[in-house]
């Protein structure tokens, strides 16, 4: 009898133990390079962009790890691209593992290549396609969704539209010609047909001008008389140079799909969907505005932190990247179903919602489209396409 009341005495005392202390910093850092304003004033963008929602989830791990023992604190710097590696090595200075960095490719590489060995980097901003391929980095995990999703995701749609012709519009940057090589790549991958394509060339000069919508009344639609009769016109213009002005501006009447009209993104403020309504509400409030992008990105990426420190016990960066790559982690993000990261390039599948400016029309995967793994494997770089070896070292 003695026995099992020392047993039972033991037991209780191991219940009652609190949680070792797990105290976790992340830092978001941002880099603000020179552009143009946007076409439209409504995309005018806030000071607290990425913040607001890196805020937002640590707010969120905060309230699942206090009664775990683990604190989440957060630290946000802004940088032009010039110094950006300098506010990194000066955050990484103060003992900090964990960053969400939202910067192009350049910037974000020559952070990755700097960083200490036990560093996690969650790339919230770079769509380059090279980043799981080639040059991805084995210190890096990838939540915003690569150009290859985004445009496979639009030609899902199309597709099961039976909408198989489509004219392309390109910017003259190097960014828009790269989307464009994924639009016509995504089109080959799943059967449709690229008709004609124009180049629109950027000249510089004001936009946002008196006289602006006057000018693109009457230039539009004898840029776009080439392509008359396309039902579909695809769009890349990742500069934000053109393509807004397209709808209702074409030479014959045609859907616009890609930058402009129907739109991929990782995220948009009127879904209301699987739990959305409750958690958009909850961002408003926090930072009186609407959710964009850049702030699901943001905080995806400390969500995933939050989640493998929850499921570790501890805030070893190694350990981290090691449960977030295994097929035991799985995230709950408003978009209808757990994501998950692919082992081969660190990249985090999810769905693709297609939106124009009010409502989310769609999202991919569309129906009917089949993978032997996962049906989100099915936009983007799948496993036999990638040349990225860094996650198999």
């Amino acid at each position: 009898m003695m026995r099992w009341l020392v047993a039972i005495l033991f037991a209780l005392g191991a219940l009652a133990r609190p949680a070792l202390a797990v105290e976790v910093t992340a830092a978001i850092l941002r880099v603000d390079y020179p552009t143009l304003l946007p076409v439209s004033r409504l995309d005018l963008r806030p000071d607290d962009l990425g913040f607001a929602g890196g805020l937002l989830a640590t707010e969120d791990n905060q309230t699942t790890g206090r009664f775990m023992g683990q604190t989440y604190a957060l630290e946000t710097a802004a940088s032009p691209p010039e110094t950006a590696l300098a506010t990194f090595e000066a955050l990484q200075a103060k003992g900090l593992r964990f960053f969400a960095v939202q910067a192009r490719m350049p910037e974000l590489l020559a952070i990755a290549d700097a960083a200490a060995p036990d560093t996690v980097i969650f790339n919230t901003l770079a769509p380059d396609t090279a980043l799981r391929n080639d040059q991805c980095r084995g210190n890096i995990l990838h939540v915003v969704p690569s150009r290859k999703m985004k445009t496979d995701a639009v030609a899902q749609f199309l597709i099961w539209k039976k909408w198989p012709k489509w004219a392309l519009i390109h910017g003259s940057h190097p960014e828009d010609r790269a989307l464009a090589d994924s639009y016509r790549a995504s089109a080959a991958k799943f059967g449709a047909r690229i008709t004609d394509a124009l180049e629109f060339t950027d000249t510089g000069g004001a936009r946002r001008t008196d006289s602006g919508h006057v000018q693109v009344q009457r230039q539009l639609p004898l840029f776009t008389q080439p392509l008359d009769g396309a039902e579909v016109i695809v769009t890349a213009d990742e500069a934000d140079v053109f393509a807004t002005y397209l709808p209702y501006h074409t030479w014959s009447p045609a859907l616009i799909v890609g930058s402009a009209g129907l739109r991929p993104l990782s995220w948009h403020p009127a879904l209301e969907a699987w739990g959305a309504t409750q958690f958009q509400h909850r961002f408003e409030t926090l930072s009186n505005r609407y959710m964009r992008p850049e702030d699901y990105n943001a905080w995806l990426a400390l969500r995933v932190l939050g989640e493998t420190v929850t499921r570790t016990g501890g805030a070893d960066p190694a350990a981290i990247r090691a449960y977030a790559l295994s097929d035991k982690f799985e995230l709950a993000a408003f978009k209808g179903q757990k994501l998950t990261f692919r082992p081969w390039n660190g990249q985090l599948r999810q769905p693709i919602l297609l939106a124009d400016g009010r409502i989310t029309l769609s999202v991919s995967p569309q129906e009917g489209f089949l993978h032997q793994r996962s049906l989100l494997d099915t936009m983007g770089l799948d496993q036999p396409e990638s040349a990225c070896t860094a996650f198999t070292k």
